[in-house]
């Protein structure tokens, strides 16, 4: 367990700075690009297709951030109802079930996306970036989502398995009182 948290520290850390850097190289270079036209009357070719390339790493690397975090879209009006205890667990195990179901079926979607780019190359007018550059992010955002959905279902499942344990001394504990 400790080789787990230590990895999933260090994939925490890596997630954080990648965002980080893109973050500052989206910020920095609209900046430029901002000054560089109105102050200085430049025309920078193909800057726009940087940002915007940083820009789509940025928002897939926010959501498996958000992911990780379990900070990502969620109804929880069931899980609330069922208070403490097994029910609630369940409900997560059927929860992290049902995410992975669905990032299983959108990373498919995403290296058949993938594929289809360097079967058909494509790049950006100005500078001739690949196209596959930019749509990897959405790759990697998938498969980290599901990584972090099996995750989910481990922990729920192993909460799980400690509820009943906690239900089945309750349940021995109130027949030896009735005794």
């Amino acid at each position: 367990m400790r080789v787990i948290a230590a990895l999933g520290k260090s994939a925490a850390w890596l997630l954080d700075a990648a965002a980080f850097v893109a973050s500052v190289l989206v910020v920095g270079l609209m900046l430029l690009l901002v000054a560089g036209r109105y102050l200085f009357g430049w025309s920078i070719v193909g800057l726009l297709e940087v940002i915007m390339m940083c820009g789509m790493w940025l928002y897939m690397l926010g959501a498996l951030i958000a992911s990780r975090r379990k900070e990502h879209l969620v109804v929880d009006f069931f899980a609330q109802k069922f208070g403490d205890g097994w029910a609630r667990e369940a409900h997560r195990i059927l929860v992290g079930v049902i995410t992975f179901a669905a990032t299983a079926f959108f990373t498919l979607l995403a290296w058949r996306m993938l594929q289809w780019s360097f079967e058909h190359p494509q790049t950006t007018p100005g500078m001739g970036i690949p196209l596959w550059i930019p749509q990897s992010a959405i790759l990697v955002a998938a498969v980290g989502s599901g990584l972090y959905a099996l995750r989910d279902i481990v922990l729920a499942g192993l909460a799980l398995s400690s509820a009943r344990a906690r239900t089945a001394i309750r349940s021995e504990e109130a027949l030896s009182w009735k005794a």
